[in-house]
């Protein structure tokens, strides 16, 4: 029997440059995280942070040039991903693994209808007769919460509301069954009802597959109610991986501090608390922690040294200093 304990999907030192004019991009710098089945890993960081960029690495979904990975390992189904060729990919790629987009409306084909789009992966992937994609795409369709699935299976995405393209993206990535499903902020730009209902719907499948779920999201509040583990990333590092309920109660990098103070429900004034300046560009990236410039912590050392990741007494925390309670604890 397989060991449940044992990561369906394992992410070792990734590394991804962007070439431009300008120089190298360094986008994703040394990222590292592991997937257990049926477990939710929820990765957040404010805009910038490399969370959707890390994911479509996985995958090859970014193009090249001018797109390189440098470094790293994608381990899933005993097969290092990175060294597959496309052909090899694409097999993996809407059939193991699952992506859902952030904007079913530029995602989904407008010249083809639903039906036939969800019935793609299951012809190329499972080697299904038209009729049984069909079958197969009415029962996704029903599984994802779409009435009248029979005729909606007819119709073209622009005849679906924004919430119910969502839906129809999560039944793409679903139809071939995979280990693996990463929604890449699955709720942007639907209303508080329709993103409540996106995010019950991707609970209740994935404990109704046993699939393993990663959560790209900025909201905090998401990942309090949903996640188990959290991954916080900042302008292309993770600089902190702990259980969910550890890292709301006791944060140990000054970033995940302030994403956490900044939550409206921990505000004790009138006025929510903000983290100054912004993420550092491209081509203006300090020397040393690339968190510094922001931090009310820093010092000398933190400016010039980039931070090593603490031990495992801290769990994984990438900083110099990781905060301990009230304590600072020097790695």
């Amino acid at each position: 029997m397989p060991d449940d304990t044992l990561p369906v999907l394992d992410v070792q030192g990734l590394k991804t440059v962007f070439k431009t004019r300008g120089g190298e991009v360094h986008a994703v710098n040394d990222v590292t995280f592991s997937l257990r089945k049926g477990e939710l890993l929820g990765v957040v960081g404010e805009s910038g942070s490399g969370k959707s960029v890390t994911m479509m690495s996985l995958l090859g979904l970014l193009p090249v040039p001018p797109a390189e990975i440098r470094a790293g390992s994608v381990m899933f189904e005993g097969q290092d991903l990175l060294t597959l060729d496309p052909k090899g990919l694409r097999r993996v790629r809407g059939g193991r693994i699952g992506f859902v987009f952030q904007d079913p409306m530029t995602s989904l084909n407008p010249v083809f209808t639903v039906g036939h789009q969800i019935a793609e992966p299951l012809r190329k992937h499972m080697g299904m007769s038209k009729k049984q994609a069909a079958a197969r795409s009415k029962e996704l369709l029903e599984l994802v919460g779409i009435p009248d699935a029979d005729q909606r299976l007819l119709d073209y995405p622009h005849q679906f509301s924004g919430g119910m393209r969502q839906r129809v993206m999560i039944a793409i990535a679903l139809a071939c069954d995979p280990q693996v499903l990463i929604a890449d902020e699955p709720t942007t730009a639907l209303d508080v009802t329709i993103q409540a209902q996106i995010l019950d719907l991707l609970a209740d499948l994935r404990a109704e597959t046993g699939m393993g779920l990663v959560l790209i999201t900025h909201d905090m509040g998401v990942v309090a109610e949903t996640a188990e583990r959290v991954s916080v990333q900042y302008a292309g590092q993770k600089i902190e991986e702990q259980p969910v309920g550890p890292l709301f109660d006791r944060p140990h990098h000054p970033y995940t501090a302030a994403l956490l103070d900044a939550l409206p429900e921990r505000a004790t004034d009138k006025l929510l608390p903000t983290i100054p300046g912004v993420v550092p560009g491209q081509f203006d990236r300090p020397s040393g922690c690339l968190f510094s410039p922001r931090c009310r912590f820093a010092n000398d050392k933190c400016r010039t040294t980039p931070p090593p990741t603490a031990g495992t007494a801290l769990g994984d925390v990438r900083c110099h200093y990781p905060l301990n309670a009230d304590e600072r604890v020097a790695s």
